[in-house]
């Protein structure tokens, strides 16, 4: 039952021989209308079902402002991500440039189409996506020449038709004659969200005139706040510490090499998720949470992976929030989760709350995250007393 200004509408439906039938009964106005079989066209039906449709949009209206006034909205929550870590394309010597730029499109195509079906927001390629195999250097060169942004626009059509983010991750020429290894991130219209030049490229990339990057920008896209890294840069942390100052949601890492425990302490030390794509199905192609556990991979069998990650979680760790994290989820149950990794001390508490995310959770049960934990600790050992002579 709902009021339409003076009116008071109820309305029930239900199926009867297969047909829809829709009564209304409307108070208020001194009218009765009783109309039935909207499958058959009657002008009645038609125009009592719009009514039922117009009670039922008035109804979630109400409650839509009624939520929004005891919750403030989410403002980031559960992303899907796919991870594909394909080997790449291996084309004959003698190909002529375009055809290979052809190739190269078509086998992209083709690896889209397997994550594709899951509907992901975000999409993650390797290193060097589009430099085929087979190729000589100068060959190679010549393809980088013909190729221009093809394969890039080829991605970004893809992200504007799927509606998600892709990662096109190649070898870019620059105005200079100088060369960067980037990645670049294409929003859902299919236009440039950002760029990351890699900060740190081997030598035998900089002797190739691949300058080195200096920037390490954080995307804000409408899922959350995205960082890049590429291959070698796994290695250095003066990159790893600027992105542990940024707080990113998720680090995108594309590369020829895996990194091995390296994938677990960015992941963790700065606090976010981590999804990388390696080439070759060999190496793991995973999808990590804030504590570095894998949530996803490849296997031997598939050369991709997707998954549906919650962004709205924090870590905290167990001293002085004992009480607290089971207080919390005393009153949101289900909609609260708490991932122990065990031996670490640290957990990653995630909102799957419709409405209420995790720092109003934090807020009310006067939980201390992790990195607030460590600066108190650390200054608490510099207290007066509390050094050794």
């Amino acid at each position: 039952m709902v009021r339409l200004g003076n009116a008071i509408v109820s309305i029930c439906r239900f199926n009867t021989g297969g047909q829809l039938v829709v009564c209304c009964l409307i108070c208020g106005f001194g009218q009765n209308v009783y109309a039935q079989d909207t499958a058959t066209g009657n002008s009645e039906a038609k125009a009592v079902y719009a009514a039922s449709q117009t009670a039922d949009r008035v109804s979630s209206v109400k409650s839509d402002v009624a939520e929004s006034q005891s919750a403030r909205q989410k403002k980031k929550g559960f992303v899907t991500i796919a991870t594909i870590g394909a080997s790449p394309l291996t084309v004959s010597a003698d190909t002529e440039p375009q055809r290979v730029v052809e190739h190269v499109i078509s086998y992209w195509r083709g690896l889209f189409a397997r994550v594709l079906p899951d509907r992901p927001d975000l999409i993650v390629v390797p290193e060097a996506c589009d430099r085929p195999r087979g190729l000589s250097s100068e060959k190679t060169n010549e393809y980088y020449s013909v190729r221009k942004d093809q394969v890039r626009d080829f991605f970004a059509q893809v992200a504007r038709e799927n509606r998600c983010y892709i990662v096109y991750s190649a070898k870019r020429a620059m105005g200079d004659g100088t060369w960067r290894n980037s990645s670049v991130l294409i929003d859902r219209k299919g236009n440039v969200a950002g760029i990351y030049n890699k900060n740190h490229p081997t030598i035998g990339e900089i002797d190739q005139r691949i300058l080195c990057g200096k920037d390490a920008p954080v995307i804000e896209c409408d899922f959350g706040r995205v960082a890049m890294a590429i291959c070698f840069d796994l290695n250095f942390d003066k990159l790893r510490l600027k992105y542990v100052k940024a707080k990113p949601d998720l680090i995108v890492f594309s590369s020829m090499y895996h990194g091995g425990l390296m994938q677990q302490y960015w992941a963790y030390s700065c606090r976010c998720h981590f999804v990388g794509a390696i080439a070759g199905r060999d190496k793991p192609s995973q999808i990590r949470n804030p504590l570095g556990n894998v949530i996803a991979s490849n296997t031997n069998y598939f050369d991709f992976a997707v998954a549906t990650v919650n962004l709205d979680c924090e870590l905290v760790h167990l001293d002085g929030n004992w009480n607290r994290l089971r207080a919390m989820k005393a009153k949101y149950g289900p909609k609260v989760k708490i991932s122990d990794p065990g031996l670490l001390g640290s957990v990653l508490i995630a909102s799957e709350h419709e409405t209420i995310d995790i720092d109003t959770m934090i807020e009310e049960f006067e939980l201390e995250r992790l990195d607030d934990y460590m600066a108190r600790s650390l200054a608490h050992r510099l207290k007066p007393g509390n050094m050794e002579p």
